[in-house]
């Protein structure tokens, strides 16, 4: 596989939940590559190798404790007819990691607002999005099984010529957990 100047920074969803979203969306976008995940850092090109820029992503990662990220409802961004699940809680910490990368380590003026996600289904023609979405919704309905992981790690991922992302680097979330007030 050739390797892409694409990069971005990632946190899996573990089973059984990233197996359901994994599945349900095959079953939406049939042909697709699966690997359930909420992006912290958007596709961004690196100036520097790869290496280098992973060593300060590390540190910077291993600043956060682990925290919990709940998948939320079925909805579609406007502008590009994605169809996702919102994040519900961890969104502000997801925010928090994304801001501190974006600013140091990864730097890159992205094209949307950082929006903490699951994505089901992209770059499919936009009539077949509200039938898309209906099937989704129906199945996140259905689901039964837990709907709240833990993140203790993000995985540094590089996009190759085949369209398919592959693990760089793994980082470990240390930090301090911080006492909710009583």
């Amino acid at each position: 596989m050739h390797g892409l100047n694409q990069f971005a920074l990632v946190i899996y969803v573990p089973d059984p939940l990233g197996r359901f979203l994994d599945d349900l969306r095959v079953e939406l976008a049939p042909g697709c590559k699966p690997h359930a995940h909420v992006t912290v850092l958007p596709p961004r090109p690196l100036s520097a190798p790869w290496v280098e820029v992973a060593e300060e992503a590390r540190a910077i990662v291993a600043r956060f404790p682990p925290f919990d990220i709940e998948a939320g409802g079925i909805r579609i961004f406007p502008t590009t007819d994605v169809i996702y699940i919102e994040v519900g809680r961890g969104a502000t910490q997801l925010r928090r990691m994304h801001a501190a990368l974006n600013a140091a380590a990864l730097p890159f003026e992205e094209p949307y607002p950082y929006h903490p996600h699951l994505t089901l289904v992209q770059d499919m023609p936009r009539g077949d999005v509200p039938d898309l979405y209906r099937i989704g919704e129906r199945r996140w309905r259905a689901y039964t099984g837990p709907r709240v992981f833990r993140a203790e790690t993000a995985v540094f991922v590089q996009n190759t010529l085949e369209d398919v992302w592959i693990d760089l680097a793994e980082f470990t979330m240390e930090g301090a957990p911080v006492e909710s007030p009583a």
